[in-house]
């Protein structure tokens, strides 16, 4: 693929940024989408950008739940969002034995690009946790802090932007294009 042929993406971390934090979900019924979250999505794919979650989920590492319990939180939370999401990548890594495709690795976010042909130059990690920020370094691209979950705790990392939520992250990816 051409340069001129790659798109800019969201790079979305899941727990605490798309959705509220819930310690390990595991239930469904515990999904609840950040509000305004889908409609700055949908907004996002309509201008040509991809959406794709990257998601440590230690909780299938350490046993507290079973990839398929994985899946159906995933899918509720796809469910309440809307098709407004191109990919979900996931790293089950306990984090005492981790790949580099557990956050901050960049594994993930590289695989990403390469599969959907994102340029990474254009491309934005939205997370909560210092981790995530770490991530999109490690990966070449920008980065933003929200404060649900436990970004409102991170004083420690140096995001390219500190905001409320992932619909003031998203606004501000989306107007670096401008």
């Amino acid at each position: 693929m051409t340069a001129a042929a790659l798109r800019p993406a969201l790079f979305l971390d899941r727990d605490g940024t798309l959705m509220e934090e819930v310690d390990h979900c595991r239930d469904p019924r515990d999904v609840r989408v950040i509000r305004g979250a889908a409609e700055e999505l949908v907004r996002a794919r309509r201008l040509g950008w991809a959406c794709i979650i990257v998601t440590n989920q230690s909780g299938i590492g350490r046993g507290y739940f079973t990839v398929n319990d994985f899946e159906a939180v995933q899918s509720e939370l796809l469910r309440q969002l809307g098709e407004v999401i191109d990919a979900t990548y996931m790293a089950p890594d306990h984090p005492d034995s981790p790949t580099p495709r557990r956050k901050p690795g960049p594994d993930m976010i590289l695989e990403a690009a390469s599969a959907h042909g994102i340029d990474l130059s254009r491309s934005w990690m939205i997370g909560d946790k210092p981790l995530d920020i770490e991530c999109g370094r490690n990966a070449g691209v920008r980065t933003i802090l929200v404060e649900t979950g436990y970004g409102a705790r991170a004083s420690e990392c140096r995001p390219d932007h500190r905001v409320p939520t992932v619909v003031e992250a998203v606004r501000i990816a989306l107007g670096s294009e401008s």
